[in-house]
């Protein structure tokens, strides 16, 4: 049977997911940034400077004890035994069908149960290492983050929060596994607009009582984000391990020589191996101007670059990372099955493969989904790049109010600008390598990677401690850091198409000399129209004026 429909069937299902995942984030983050600017307006820049270091202590928690993982369960092959069941065929009853299907190796019962054993590494993985973290954080903080107004409470908070999150990880893995994006999108939405609900709410009943309350209400905030992200998935998931006799918990397997303790798959756990390095040092680079910038700066420097990073990644967050997600999957699926005799696709699209040359399909449809992808990335960011860095502090001047404008968060959002397009860039490439290459490859990009992390940390302790460019410098350490990570993965790519004889078409990436002209020729414009900004509506006017003309150009 050919197995090009169900590539095609996999190539749309991937991108209707990305696409619901990307329109229910838009909405999820529109009503949420409407209920934070309002936060903002009662929120000194000490306060959401601690807050940020406790999202930091937490999603670095979730990172190292989970990412690996996921990972690895996207690369998982899919059999093709049956699907999800749903009763009993050719005079076996619903119980003799399960109880067949949990027994074959490629049924979709025995591998959701796989699923969910190997999530509980993350889960062992994820306790003692709260308690690590948060150890090292007490001892680490600077004191007037210690003694601010219930700090420990706020802090125990934040830790039973993220062993919750640890604990829908069965939930979420099989989400993922089966390519729930409803699901997903779904709970992802109604968890952020819990959590902005109860802090905002906390924090404005607070400013009007005049109670201090420090960042206890965000660590209120995380619980209600937890238990209603749990309850989501928990109700969806649990229906389907009850249809098709899996468990969310932990089960053991059929003997076999390919499982740890009759319960983990040795190809996965091995795998996951193999991408915990790397998945670390992702995390420390993806995350590392944070770290730095909580280790040598102020409390109000900590939240004014906080400020400007949330609103300089909401792009990345709404738009680039479902987008990298479901490529990942996408492309470690496709992958799967590259073993396809080449006169097997020529005989299923009706060709003599004696007259056809036989290179890989999926490498061919890989190069073209990249191609595609690549081209849109770019052309965004030459939008973002030309209009960004003189739109960016006009907005956040009328948004989050004079006392932000006033901070060095315009700067540091306008530097953001030109980091967005190698975040973009550097995350499709990226989840093109974590999905297809081998072990001893992920162990090399694991090596150039700590290389990476090393000049990241060097030059950005010299921004900060030697130059105190503080927040400006550290986006331009960062861009650095992220254009290495890019050529080496674009070199990781080019040679994995070559040898399966497909290419990317870099002709088709390359935006024409109009709209490179007309880029330029418009930043320049802007650069000497915002010297005659007077902060009021009327630098609005004139900024529309020439990205109007540019928009017309492109």
């Amino acid at each position: 049977m050919s197995k090009i429909p169900a590539t095609n069937s996999l190539l749309a299902k991937s991108t209707n997911g990305a696409t619901l995942l990307v329109l229910l984030r838009i909405g999820s983050r529109l009503t949420t940034f409407t209920l934070n600017q309002i936060l903002l307006r009662f929120l000194a820049p000490e306060v959401l400077g601690i807050s940020t270091q406790l999202d930091l202590f937490s999603t670095s928690i979730l990172s190292f004890a989970c990412e690996s993982l996921r990972v690895a369960l996207q690369r998982q092959r899919q059999g093709q035994g049956p699907e999800p069941v749903d009763g009993g065929s050719n005079g076996q009853t619903g119980k003799e069908t399960r109880y067949l299907e949990r027994h074959d190796e490629d049924s979709f019962g025995r591998r959701a149960q796989e699923t969910v054993n190997l999530s509980y590494i993350a889960i062992a993985l994820g306790v003692p290492l709260a308690y690590a973290l948060a150890t090292i954080y007490l001892k680490t903080a600077d004191p007037v983050v210690l003694n601010a107004p219930f700090f420990n409470e706020a802090l125990h908070g934040y830790i039973i929060a993220t062993i919750l999150e640890l604990l829908n990880e069965p939930c979420f893995s099989i989400a993922q596994q089966q390519m729930l994006y409803t699901t997903r999108a779904s709970a992802e939405a109604s968890a952020t607009f819990t959590k902005c609900i109860v802090t905002c709410c906390m924090v404005i009943w607070a400013s009007r009582t005049r109670t201090q309350l420090g960042v206890l209400p965000f660590a209120f905030g995380q619980l209600a984000y937890a238990f209603v992200l749990n309850a989501n998935y928990l109700s969806k998931v649990i229906t389907l391990a009850f249809e098709n006799d899996f468990s969310i918990g932990l089960r053991s397997l059929p003997s076999s020589s390919q499982l740890y303790l009759s319960r983990f798959s040795k190809p996965m756990v091995n795998l996951a191996g193999n991408l915990y390095g790397q998945s670390v040092l992702k995390q420390l680079l993806t995350n590392g101007d944070s770290y730095l910038i909580a280790s040598f700066t102020s409390l109000s420097a900590q939240g004014s670059y906080a400020l400007a990073a949330n609103y300089g990644g909401l792009i990345a967050r709404i738009l680039f990372q479902p987008i990298e997600e479901s490529s990942r999957s996408y492309l470690a699926r496709l992958f799967a099955s590259e073993d396809t005799p080449a006169r097997d696709i020529d005989k299923a699209n009706g060709k003599d493969s004696a007259t056809t040359p036989k290179f890989n399909l999926a490498s061919a449809k890989a190069s073209q989904y990249l191609t595609t992808l690549l081209r849109a990335y770019i052309l965004f960011s030459i939008v973002v790049v030309t209009l960004g860095p003189t739109l960016s502090p006009l907005a956040l001047r009328t948004i989050a109010g004079a006392r932000w404008a006033n901070t060095e968060a315009p700067a540091v959002l306008a530097a953001y600008c030109y980091y967005i397009p190698l975040l973009a860039v550097n995350g499709i490439l990226e989840a093109f390598v974590s999905a297809t290459a081998s072990p001893a490859q992920l162990r090399s990009q694991s090596a150039f990677m700590i290389a990476f992390s090393a000049s990241f940390v060097a030059s950005g302790y010299y921004v900060l401690k030697v130059l105190q460019r503080s927040g400006r410098g550290l986006v331009l350490a960062s861009s650095v850091s992220m254009v290495l990570r890019i050529l080496y993965s674009s070199r990781y790519v080019t040679n994995f198409l070559a040898r399966r004889g497909s290419s990317l078409k870099l002709r088709e990436l390359t935006p024409g000399i109009t709209t490179i002209l007309g880029s330029l020729v418009s930043a320049i414009t802007l650069k000497q129209v915002e010297k005659s900004f007077d902060k009021g509506w009327t630098d609005f006017v004139k900024w529309a004026a020439v990205a109007g003309g540019f928009g017309m150009i492109v």
